[in-house]
């Protein structure tokens, strides 16, 4: 894929991660967001992890930007397409990444971003709990992977990535 492909692929990708940030589902006391989840899902397989890191670093960045995020949305976002990208390029498989996106959103970026909002949001943060960004950000990543996963794997299906069978 040429270069312009890929900076067009990761602009849109940025836009569309933009956009569904105004999307949120009400699952058990949190605001699921899968949006995000489902963008780093497709990038990280098309265009692999580095280009992956980049639109989720920019697109937490302009939704910070816009007032439409938190600065847990950096931790929430990059370690899980970091991940799933690394992940897909050594396994070349859908499922592989869409777990390496929950696992290292949930979980990594989850506990990362404990000392983040402590640093950054003060004092009501840290007495929350250092597990308490866990369980809603893998509601979020798992939704989000999970349609990340089946939009792929359709693509995939259909041909439109030219990849053959998957």
């Amino acid at each position: 894929m040429s270069n312009i492909k890929k900076l067009t692929l990761a602009g849109l990708f940025c836009a569309l991660a933009v956009a569904g940030s105004f999307i949120s589902i009400p699952v058990l006391g949190s605001r699921c967001a899968p949006v995000q989840h489902m963008v780093n899902v497709i990038a990280a397989i098309i265009l692999g992890p580095w280009i992956g890191l980049a639109i989720a670093f920019f697109s937490s960045l302009l939704r910070n930007m816009m007032g439409l995020g938190s600065i847990l949305a950096f931790p929430g976002s990059m370690f899980g397409v970091f991940i799933a990208g690394v992940l897909y390029r050594n396994t070349k498989s859908i499922l592989t990444a869409c777990i390496g996106e929950a696992f290292g959103t949930g979980i990594i970026g989850g506990l990362c971003a404990y000392p983040i909002a402590v640093l950054f949001m003060g004092k009501n943060a840290a007495e929350l709990g250092y597990f308490v960004y866990v369980t809603p950000f893998l509601i979020s990543t798992v939704v989000g992977s999970t349609i990340g996963g089946l939009v792929v794997f359709s693509l995939a299906k259909s041909k439109a990535l030219n990849w053959g069978s998957v």
